[in-house]
């Protein structure tokens, strides 16, 4: 919800999706019918992606070779792609082995704080929206505890932290 209330089409692939449909949101993507795929480590490897153009790390791995194989993605077949990380003062440590493992310092994304500001409020405003729809779409289920999140774009706003 949340990213479709910012205006993305998006579609999420997650452990706890059925196979089926973990192919039908790839396909999606793949196809073009949704331009953003919201993944959790179950899509790191393994999986025939023929042309991304940015991937975005909201975690750092744990294991460097795992950072290599998500960011790998944009680079395939002499294209070339974009890979950008969100660390915290807690994944310095975590950065740094992956650099060493590189081989390569990687840059700082320069960033405006009005811009961030701003943008952190439109945010802010999407993800208290998507909690409400929700909310809203768990009430008319009569109540009964979230089932599995196996119901594809639906639970998008589910994946974050």
């Amino acid at each position: 919800f949340m990213l479709r209330n910012l205006g993305f089409d998006a579609v999420p692939i997650h452990g706890q999706m059925s196979q089926p449909k973990r192919l039908g949101a790839l396909n999606k993507f793949k196809a073009g019918e949704r331009n953003i795929l919201v993944a959790t480590d179950v899509a790191s490897r393994g999986l025939d992606i023929p042309s991304v153009d940015l991937v975005l790390n909201y975690d750092i791995p744990m294991n460097s070779k795992d950072y290599v194989h998500r960011v790998g993605r944009t680079a395939r077949a002499g294209r070339s792609g974009r890979a950008i990380s969100i660390v915290t003062q807690y994944d310095v440590e975590l950065f740094q082995k992956i650099e060493s493992l590189i081989g390569k310092k990687l840059d700082e994304f320069p960033s405006e704080q009005d811009t961030v500001l701003l943008m952190l409020e439109r945010v802010s405003e999407a993800q208290r929206i998507a909690a409400m729809q929700m909310r809203e779409k768990d009430g008319k289920r009569g109540g009964r505890k979230r089932q599995h999140l196996d119901d594809g774009d639906d639970k998008i706003a589910s994946m974050g932290k």
